[in-house]
């Protein structure tokens, strides 16, 4: 059976000239579009929802949703782990990989300069220093980078609390949000869908979200106030956390510079207690 894009592909020609303005927009903006409601779309498009509805029947669909679907279940294959892996051993050389794997890193860790910049940051610090409660929120692949942004902000500020939606316990915290509270969550491919629901749900409760992913279409941007796009591919199957990593311990050695005297006085107060407990060999 062919999939969603192939069959737009096929029947664009046939389509009308609004049709045909919403069908290229699709196809140049698939992972948008997979997660936009049929409102959204239209105003991206500018055009009307009947357009967009007519075009899913044009193309077989009983409608805009099971179209969407179509589209979903595309990108899900797309991006599933053994599909990343096959193209990515076609495009790399397996001449020294070792020496391959560096240069790749290097260039995503260039990258993310043109698309994180100072301001951005700069937001994103003067969130964390003025919230009242932090709550890191990531799953899977990027459950990483939740962890050492827990780890780095806690130290510092002993305000931020990490969290893993798998659970159910995150419902116990979420419904004591309000505007003092910030949701740093961290999201990659294949965007499990219960961080987008934290997210979602924190907003109503009126927390403010930063969010670290691959890109700007990815499905937790529309939940976010601001966004850290931090490319997450990798030379072989997953997602790597290496850039958002990078980004992340920015993030932590900024807070702590920032609050020199107060980091000090509570680093040595958890030194002592450790010293107290014997926690380390020496």
């Amino acid at each position: 059976m062919s999939d969603t894009i192939t069959i737009l592909r096929n029947k664009i020609s046939d389509l009308t000239d609004s049709q045909k303005m919403v069908g290229n927009y699709i196809l140049k903006n698939p992972s948008e579009v997979a997660f936009l409601t049929v409102d959204e779309l239209s105003r991206q498009v500018g055009t009307s929802t009947t357009t967009i509805m007519r075009l899913s029947v044009n193309l077989g669909y009983s409608g805009y949703t099971e179209f969407q679907k179509g589209l979903q279940t595309l990108l899900r294959n797309q991006t599933a782990p053994f599909n990343r892996l096959e193209k990515n051993v076609r495009d790399v050389s397996q001449d020294n990989l070792w020496v391959s794997s560096i240069n790749y890193n290097i260039n995503q860790i260039q990258s993310v300069t043109d698309l994180v910049t100072d301001e951005l940051l700069e937001l994103v610090i003067e969130k964390i220093m003025s919230a009242k409660r932090i709550f890191c929120v990531s799953v899977r692949s990027g459950l990483p980078v939740g962890q050492y942004l827990t780890h780095g902000i806690n130290r510092t500020l002993g305000n931020c609390k990490l969290i893993e939606p798998d659970n159910s316990e995150w419902i116990d915290d979420v419904i004591s949000f309000d505007s003092s509270d910030l949701v740093i969550a961290t999201s990659f491919p294949r965007y499990a869908k219960r961080i987008i629901d934290f997210v979602s749900i924190a907003r109503e409760y009126n927390a403010s979200v930063v969010s670290i992913t691959d890109n700007y279409s990815s499905p937790i941007v529309n939940h976010s106030d601001i966004v850290l796009p931090c490319d997450s591919s990798s030379m072989a199957f997953h997602n790597s956390p290496l850039v958002a990593m990078i980004v992340a311990d920015y993030l932590i050695s900024a807070i702590a510079i920032r609050n020199l005297e107060s980091t000090k006085k509570r680093l040595n107060e958890v030194n002592a207690l450790l010293s107290k407990v014997n926690y380390h060999i020496k």
